[in-house]
């Protein structure tokens, strides 16, 4: 038995498909969601995001949001969203490199601001962490040979 499960960010799709399970950020720490789950609409802190499916995970990395889950759906709508695999890691640099010359600038002149400089900070490293963690890894489930993961 699975669940459907599907991640949009505030510009596209960024996964649509089955899980067995998926385990998210949630502000209150990780959750983790089964098929036939109780109902629960949650928000989300950054972090990574994992769908597994027969014995495969895909990762993402998420800069908060919201979580609905219905027994068989869950839906995430993310405030940005990408596939540890597609992560562009020279742009990734390139946003930590500006954000932390900004800070370096001093306190902007607003909260706004700052927010914005830090919230980009936060994204590029959480970014970079994964790309390093876990791009090209194949064995997924740490204690499980890669044999009984098939």
């Amino acid at each position: 038995m699975s669940i459907r499960c599907e991640i949009v960010s505030q510009d596209r799709q960024v996964f649509a498909g089955e899980a067995d399970m998926v385990i998210v950020p949630g502000v209150q720490g990780e959750m983790g969601i089964l098929p036939n789950h109780a109902p629960l609409l949650s928000t989300l802190k950054f972090g990574l995001l994992r769908v597994r499916y027969q014995g495969q995970e895909q990762i993402f990395t998420i800069a908060g949001g919201v979580i609905e889950v219905q027994p068989d759906l869950v839906t995430v709508m993310a405030d940005a969203a990408e596939n540890v695999q597609e992560i562009d890691v020279s742009r990734a640099e390139a946003a930590k490199r500006r954000a932390e010359e900004l800070l370096k600038q001093g306190p902007p002149p607003d909260i706004d601001s700052y927010l914005k400089i830090e919230s980009a900070l936060r994204r590029s490293n959480l970014r970079l962490e994964a790309v390093k963690r876990y791009r090209g890894q194949r064995t997924r489930f740490p204690g499980i040979s890669e044999e009984n993961q098939k």
